[in-house]
């Protein structure tokens, strides 16, 4: 939060943007309204941003009342989101909707983080599609050079190998190609269960944010300072 060095006008856009303008705020707003509760569930999808800020960024949104600190069912602390904070939803998905549409395509590929890739689309998975009640899955990545994706092991057998580079499968996530069209060129490669290799589409999904189509001009550039 700004604080002290807040914009000092009385306009609602400048009090606002003295909440929400903090760096990592909105990234931790769009985890809270995604489901995540826990810290360690929101540091898995903020995994750039240390446990420090993380913990400074919930006291200042608790402080500003979007948040609610609570116990959960073991004892231990958990995040909810105030009435304020659930009315921030559309304000998250306007700006995530109003990125898809206007940031270049070739800037958002270079921030590809394998990490963030698997939780996110663990939320959106649709098991209707999926022909057997319990269904393994491996991703394999060739050029992440991470491993802490990992994820436990369950021990039972894969029934579909998903092989690709990371900027193929995060352009298939955000609704930049597809699924068919990418396995037609060779850069994805399904191995396994046909029924699952033929619903890979509609059992994964997209981002919520693929619905917004790329305009023509979608030229804006970004540059941190």
């Amino acid at each position: 939060m700004l604080g002290q060095t807040g914009y000092g006008q009385f306009c609602p856009v400048a009090m606002a943007a003295e909440i929400l303008g903090s760096r990592w705020t909105i990234p931790v707003l769009r985890e809270l309204l995604c489901g995540s509760k826990r810290f360690n569930e929101l540091r898995k999808g903020v995994p750039r941003m240390s446990p420090a800020l993380l913990s400074q960024r919930l006291r200042d949104l608790e402080h500003a009342g979007i948040v609610t600190r609570e116990q959960n069912a073991s004892g231990g602390p958990q995040y909810r989101l105030t009435e304020a904070g659930e009315d921030l939803r559309g304000v998250v998905e306007g700006i995530g909707g109003w990125g898809q549409r206007w940031i270049d395509a070739e800037i958002s590929l270079r921030n590809l983080d394998a990490s963030l890739l698997m939780w996110d689309m663990r939320r959106r998975i649709d098991p209707k599609p999926i022909p057997m009640q319990r269904a393994v899955i491996q991703f394999l990545y060739p050029d992440n050079g991470t491993a802490d994706l990992c994820s436990v092991d369950p021990g039972f057998d894969v029934d579909l190998y998903v092989r690709s580079d990371l900027r193929t499968m995060t352009q298939i996530w955000m609704g930049l190609t597809t699924v068919a069209a990418e396995e037609s060129a060779g850069r994805l490669i399904l191995t396994g269960n046909p029924i699952l290799k033929s619903t890979a589409q509609q059992w994964l999904g997209f981002s919520i944010f693929a619905v917004q189509q790329k305009n023509r001009g979608a030229n804006v550039a970004m540059r941190i300072v």
